[in-house]
């Protein structure tokens, strides 16, 4: 499935995963299938890791060894500057967050995660 199909620049997604497996398969299916990855481990200033890398999506892990990526959406989701950026969130954990409540992204995916399903929500958010 190739979602680009060349005629424009290519679309970035940042990712912010703590395990090397799922980031490193996530990137090269991502880039597989026609987008431009920035892959993070972890991070200590999310803000400014997003105004660097300028992407037009945001995969974000819930869990991130022991930091809740819930708290770094909702810091994005309330700078004026990032806002607007589609954010996905990761967990396999999704009992966990139903009761946390939501933190602004615009759609969870749970964990195993299929990558048709994924793909559907990367493009409806990224095209819309």
């Amino acid at each position: 499935m190739t979602i680009n199909n060349g005629r424009e620049a290519l679309k970035r997604i940042l990712i912010l995963e703590d395990n090397q497996d799922i980031l490193e398969m996530l990137t090269e299916w991502l880039t597989s299938i026609g987008y431009e990855v920035a892959a993070y481990h972890s991070v200590t200033d999310i803000v400014s890791l997003v105004e660097e890398n300028r992407p037009d999506l945001i995969m974000l892990d819930y869990l991130l060894g022991g930091i809740n990526g819930g708290e770094y959406c909702s810091q994005l989701k309330k700078n004026p500057k990032t806002k607007h950026i589609p954010i996905i969130m990761l967990s396999a954990h999704q009992r966990v967050i139903d009761s946390l409540g939501h933190y602004g992204w615009d759609a969870f995916v749970a964990k195993p995660f299929d990558l048709e399903e994924l793909a559907q929500q990367i493009n409806t958010l990224i095209y819309k």
